[in-house]
């Protein structure tokens, strides 16, 4: 069984008016709820043998306030593929992972991180309704994935997690900065 934690890069600022999207960098809220997160995934047990993500600014940033939480990560593989990717060229990101990775992260945007985790889990799941509702700013779904990467597709996956920052600390949540 193959898992897929799917992380959404954490709230970014928006007070420079003449900074391109792509150089965004992260609040303080967002660098609060980055290092949050990875302490949670940290005390659930969360581990990861690979990590893929977007090169965008405020995504380098949530990893390193995650990295604050979490600890040690593997090797950054950055692509330029996930900067504001659709689900479709995500799904083609996990399907082309490592046959002998067993547990990656991949750090991201939406609505392509949602998609995705709405695509590949099934629609039994109690969880997607959370996801549905949003997939807000460094939020982690973590899937267990039936097969190998490569034949990932739809109703494939088991969503088991789901989380907010706002579920580890209100503060971190909405109206709150």
């Amino acid at each position: 069984m193959k898992t897929l934690t799917l992380l959404r890069h954490a709230k970014s600022s928006w007070d420079d008016a003449i900074t391109r999207d792509f150089d965004r960098p992260l609040n303080a809220k967002g660098a609060r709820a980055g290092t949050a997160m990875g302490a949670h995934l940290r005390q659930l047990g969360c581990r990861f043998d690979h990590l893929v993500a977007s090169p965008a600014r405020r995504v380098v940033e949530t990893l390193d306030h995650f990295r604050r939480g979490y600890g040690s990560l593997p090797e950054e593989q950055s692509n330029r593929l996930l900067y504001l990717a659709s689900e479709g060229t995500l799904l083609d990101a996990v399907r082309a992972l490592p046959a002998d990775v067993d547990r990656a992260l991949l750090v991201g945007h939406n609505p392509g991180l949602e998609d995705l985790v709405l695509l590949l889990s099934a629609e039994s799941n109690p969880l997607r309704g959370a996801v549905e509702e949003k997939f807000p700013t460094a939020s982690v779904a973590v899937l267990e994935l039936d097969g190998d990467w490569a034949s990932a597709g739809n109703g494939c996956g088991h969503l088991v997690t789901f989380v907010r920052p706002r579920d580890l600390d209100p503060s971190l949540g909405p109206n709150h900065d």
